[in-house]
């Protein structure tokens, strides 16, 4: 079976990542005008590379939890393509083997100058003043609130042929990325402890249940493994 999952903050809160949205989350002690849009990489270097690098050090050292293993153990049974706003890369460290960053990633910093130009750097902070090979800044490789998604057309195709579509640990608030579920022309089944505030079609089926829990139970519902 071709299945795609579409995973949000939710799916890492349970290996100790902090969401963005919920209660406590990274926007009630950071805002977004800050930290994560262009602008404020142009007004105020410094606040935006130590936010983003507390952030690295952080999923560096976090561990993929029984919902990532999970998803990875799907890969023995079926085709599974992971769509992730998450920028962690725990679906990576769990085993999964096609994940693709909608958001970017924490690991990757990129010039300012030529977006193609990105350095893998793990869990070490760009500094200031840190330049790439051509001579322009280094920037966190994240997809900041205001820029295009340059990875939407790939997910929107994986959805359009998926046999089964997952979304688990998103609030499907944040656009482009909710918008997927339009694409979808399978079941679809989300997965999360509080219903999103969506206008679903009716081939939408709920399991209110944290990620890892849901996971195991569509798993067991739909015979996967």
């Amino acid at each position: 079976m071709n299945i795609v999952v579409l995973s949000g903050a939710g799916m890492s809160a349970e290996s100790g990542l902090k969401t963005f949205r919920d209660m406590g989350g990274l926007w009630e002690t950071f805002k977004i005008e800050d930290v994560a849009t262009p602008e404020a990489f142009r007004k105020d270097p410094d606040t935006v590379l130590r936010f983003y690098n507390e952030r690295r050090k952080q999923a560096y050292v976090a561990e993929p939890n029984p919902g990532h293993k999970l998803l990875a153990e799907l890969e023995q049974a079926h085709s599974v393509k992971i769509i992730t706003q998450n920028v962690d890369g725990l679906h990576e460290k769990a085993g999964s083997r096609t994940v693709l960053h909608l958001h970017g990633e924490l690991s990757k910093v990129r010039s300012t100058g030529n977006p193609e130009l990105i350095y893998e750097i793990g869990g070490d902070s760009i500094k200031s003043g840190q330049l790439a090979e051509d001579g322009f800044p280094l920037r966190p490789h994240i997809v900041w609130f205001g820029e295009e998604v340059p990875l939407m057309p790939l997910a929107e195709e994986w959805v359009a042929e998926a046999e089964l579509f997952i979304v688990v640990g998103t609030s499907l608030q944040v656009y482009p990325a909710a918008g997927l579920l339009q694409y979808a022309h399978c079941p679809v089944w989300v997965i999360d402890p509080h219903k999103p505030n969506f206008n679903f079609r009716s081939n939408v089926q709920f399991i209110s249940l944290s990620a890892s829990l849901g996971l195991r139970h569509l798993v067991q519902v739909l015979d996967l493994i």
